[in-house]
């Protein structure tokens, strides 16, 4: 059965098939969960996978080995930079997911985890990127019943899990 959960942990460190990067456009390393699993994966190697592929639009996905991560593959979906909501931010962001999820299983990955996209240094607010993304993997999950996936979120602080599944419980009791 397909599931949908959200832990405190540092995503590096969880077992699943695809370990999704909050990259940018270009698929250069940054900072944050984006560093991290540069870091984890082998920056070196994973900076050259990134540059023969060089670019990815806001609100795509694309996938990369993951060297040392472990994982089947690291997949790179770019998420909006906030802007106020008056952009498209909300469909560039429910895209993302949507990207990450169909990569996933075209690698025939049955899990999948996720940091929340866009909600850290692109400033989109927590709130609407939890609904936006939780909203969006249960679309996916239920255009794609034949197939399993888990899909974990991984976040980390007791702030942030309290929020997501806050939100994953009233969305699942709608």
């Amino acid at each position: 059965m397909s599931t949908i959960r959200i832990i405190k942990s540092d995503i590096t460190k969880v077992k699943a098939d695809a370990v999704v990067n909050a990259a940018n456009e270009y698929l250069a390393a940054g900072g944050g969960v984006c560093g991290a699993i540069f870091e984890a994966a082998g920056h070196e190697e994973l900076e050259r996978a990134c540059s023969k592929i060089g670019h990815c639009d806001t609100g795509s996905a694309v996938a990369t080995p993951s060297f040392k991560l472990g994982s089947k593959c690291i997949i790179h979906a770019v998420g909006p930079r906030w802007s106020g909501g008056r952009y498209g931010e909300a469909d560039e962001l429910r895209s993302a997911y949507l990207s990450s999820l169909t990569l996933a299983m075209e690698h025939n990955c049955t899990s999948i985890a996720f940091p929340l996209i866009s909600a850290g240094i692109f400033g989109y607010p927590e709130e609407e990127a939890w609904e936006i993304a939780i909203n969006a993997c249960r679309a996916f999950l239920g255009a794609h019943t034949d197939y399993q996936m888990d899909i974990i979120f991984a976040v980390r602080t007791d702030e942030k899990l309290e929020m997501g599944k806050r939100i994953l419980n009233h969305i699942t009791q709608e």
